[in-house]
């Protein structure tokens, strides 16, 4: 079997896999389908793309956004694997030169998305491919039951059943729940899979759920969220954010109130074109947008690691819709924060407007499958009970919220987390810093960490590509710490694949060597 610590330490800089990640891809890797339940942040990606680089042949990456599959690929090529996407943003010839390369062997990786699946001249090509692994991500999408149900998702098992042999089936979703998980083990037509649901906590995360103490049914409104969040904002002004909205309408509110007080801002939602859509997300990748004030729409595809908070202006339907965007935070492992602001118009809203009254409809229209109508009793019923879930995480003022947010989905927590705003509800988490550095935690040189960090932004300039997807914060705190002041002492210090310390390694050593040599070492 392939040397896959090898192919994580090349590739991706790591000595040690995240848990859960070594079982799936040596399960892979043995021709086993898998289904994985993994919470965002938690590396799903890593879990297909070493079992890609070490199989014969090609694997397919399907995937639901344009969005995801450019920040992949750029990821990828970055780290020397090659890849490609192949979607409806490239033209017709520019496809057909994607597949004429594929088919010689150029790729390892090809994100596609699902109704690409359907075309012709995509099923031609893959007919005589030799695809070894097709990786479903956002798996939920194929469930009726999902939050995002895309009816594309289920012609995949029709798909893979024309070529000339099956290849392993991997799919991978960050929240499903029993009815979800059975969905898409039956429509994906899994055999025996290796079923893998690993832990949802984020121990890097801190939780806090904001309504003052008397008013816990009223909760807070619009102007004194706002306070909140100006004032929030204001302690964090250099750090990338994403503040969910409830309405279109009001994500526009909120950017506007944010820009007004001076701060890098922009709305984003399905009512913008696709093009406003991909300009504001690529601004927020490459750092020239600081915040982005976004309902749900703001969604899967979101992979930059280096997001420091994100906030629910409103209280969302469902703790699975909660988690997932809350987890948007933090990804790189450093600490983040997770913040809900709650106000008792929010549940009345979510429960009159969009469960009550609209969900029959939007379900109708929005996915083109009707529910009889026990299905949409039974989908209401279990809407509801979600909603109620929620409301009862956003009022806690006795549980720790992350015992209320494991417990949700089947995990005990034995001792509060002391971190989180029921733990620590003596301090104002509007003044929370995350200055202070724990004992266990990396003390490092702060002013040579903003010059390195200021390199490798021109470097990320200069290269189209974003920041994190060279050398990410971790890795610079670390180099900040330990000044390495070799290609080989470099290579033993930091969390970096050969393939990038060959490209940036002489411009990093150059930054730490010119600061010794001022004699600030």
């Amino acid at each position: 079997m392939a040397d896959i610590y090898g192919l994580l330490k090349k590739y991706y800089g790591y000595d040690r896999f995240r848990p859960g990640q070594e079982n799936i891809i040596r399960n892979i890797l043995c021709g086993r389908d898998v289904c994985a339940v993994m919470p965002t942040g938690a590396g799903k990606s890593v879990c297909y793309q070493i079992p890609a680089i070490a199989m014969n042949g090609i694997t397919l990456v399907i995937s639901p956004l344009i969005s995801l599959m450019q920040d992949q690929v750029r990821i990828l090529k970055a780290a020397g694997i090659p890849a490609a996407y192949i979607n409806s943003s490239l033209t017709p010839s520019m496809v057909e030169l994607a597949l004429s390369r594929a088919a010689k062997g150029a790729y390892k990786i090809i994100y596609v998305a699902p109704e690409r699946l359907e075309s012709g001249r995509f099923i031609e090509f893959a007919k005589n491919a030799d695809i070894s692994l097709i990786a479903v991500d956002e798996a939920h999408c194929i469930s009726i039951w999902g939050r995002e149900f895309r009816p594309s998702y289920q012609k995949i098992a029709d798909f893979y059943s024309r070529l000339s042999r099956r290849p392993v089936i991997a799919a991978f979703t960050a929240t499903a729940n029993l009815r979800v998980k059975g969905d898409i083990e039956e429509k994906l037509r899994l055999i025996s899979p290796y079923n893998i649901c690993s832990s949802f906590d984020r121990p890097n995360l801190y939780f806090g759920a904001y309504s003052p103490v008397g008013e816990s049914e009223r909760g807070i409104g619009r102007d004194t969220k706002n306070s909140f969040l100006l004032h929030y904002i204001s302690r964090h002004k250099d750090e990338s954010g994403i503040i969910y909205c409830m309405t279109q309408k009001l994500t526009e509110t909120v950017a506007n109130t944010i820009r007004e007080a001076g701060f890098s801002a922009e709305a984003y939602h399905a009512g913008m074109s696709a093009e406003v859509r991909r300009k504001i997300q690529e601004d927020f990748t490459f750092d020239r947008t600081k915040i982005i004030a976004a309902t749900s729409a703001f969604g899967m595809g979101i992979d930059k690691p280096d997001v420091r908070y994100v906030i629910h202006y409103n209280m969302p339907s469902k703790l699975e819709e909660y988690y997932q965007q809350a987890g948007r935070a933090g990804r790189d492992g450093e600490k983040a924060e997770c913040i809900l602001l709650y106000s008792y118009s929010d549940y009345r809203f979510i429960r009159d407007y969009f469960i009550l009254r609209r969900n029959d409809e939007e379900s109708a229209r929005d996915t083109g499958y009707a529910m009889t109508e026990k299905q949409r009793e039974e989908h209401i019923n279990a809407e509801i009970d979600g909603l109620n879930q929620m409301k009862y995480y956003s009022v806690s003022d006795r549980v720790c919220l992350r015992k209320r947010i494991l417990g949700y989905f089947g995990e005990i927590l034995n001792e509060p987390c002391g971190n989180c705003s029921v733990c620590l509800k003596d301090i104002d988490i509007r003044c929370r810093g995350r200055a202070e550095t724990k004992p266990d935690e990396v003390r490092y040189d702060e002013v040579l960490f903003t010059r390195l960090k200021a390199r490798v932004k021109i470097i990320a300039m200069q290269s189209g590509v974003p920041a994190y997807s060279i050398v990410n914060d971790a890795v610079l705190k670390t180099l900040a710490a330990e000044k390495p002041g070799t290609l080989k002492e470099l290579s033993e210090t930091a969390k970096l694949g050969a393939v990038k310390i060959r490209k940036y390694g002489d411009a990093l050593l150059e930054v730490i060597n010119t600061y010794r040599d001022e004699g600030a070492v």
